[in-house]
């Protein structure tokens, strides 16, 4: 297998994987109602708080976990669109790539929450699909600036890869 072709299989497994886990996380067993029960011990255990505190902690925690996973989603699409739209002399980074990881790390968070919202245990709501895609573009924001001052460096280009 050639190593462009070898990179697309890696870039988008990645990417696939991630939106499974997105997928497996949306369903009612991971819901506060199921896991609350295994999540208070050990963060009692960690940081002593009563149950009380707790609820008001897993709620933050749950909104950290969202922005976490769909900015990690955005890079994972970044680079698997990356891989797949090949572009003339080869940028390290294009608004193409980057407008399009967005919008698909915004679609899913749009799915997913429209998902939750027929499940009993769970609420979908339009707040976590903004919290969603503010992830996404913070990522897509992070990269640019990251390859872009990278690229203009003066460290040679075999040096610059990612």
């Amino acid at each position: 297998m050639n190593p462009a072709r070898k990179q697309l299989l890696k870039t988008w497994t990645a990417a696939g994987l991630w939106m499974a886990l997105i997928a497996g996380e949306s369903t009612s067993m991971m819901s506060a109602a199921h896991t609350t029960h295994f999540l208070y011990p050990f963060f009692h255990y960690l940081t002593g708080v009563e149950f009380a505190r707790f609820v008001v902690w897993d709620g933050y925690l749950r909104k950290a976990g969202h922005f976490a996973g769909y900015f990690i989603l955005s890079v994972f699409l970044f680079g698997a669109w990356r891989a797949t739209l090949r572009l003339p002399n080869d940028p390290r980074w294009a608004r193409r790539w980057a407008s399009i990881a967005f919008l698909m790390a915004t679609l899913i968070a749009s799915l997913d929450e429209w998902h939750q919202s027929y499940l009993p245990s769970r609420t979908g709501t339009v707040h976590d699909v903004f919290l969603d895609g503010a992830a996404a573009l913070v990522a897509q924001i992070v990269i640019a600036v990251f390859l872009v001052t990278r690229t203009t460096s003066g460290a040679p280009a075999e040096a610059r890869s990612i």
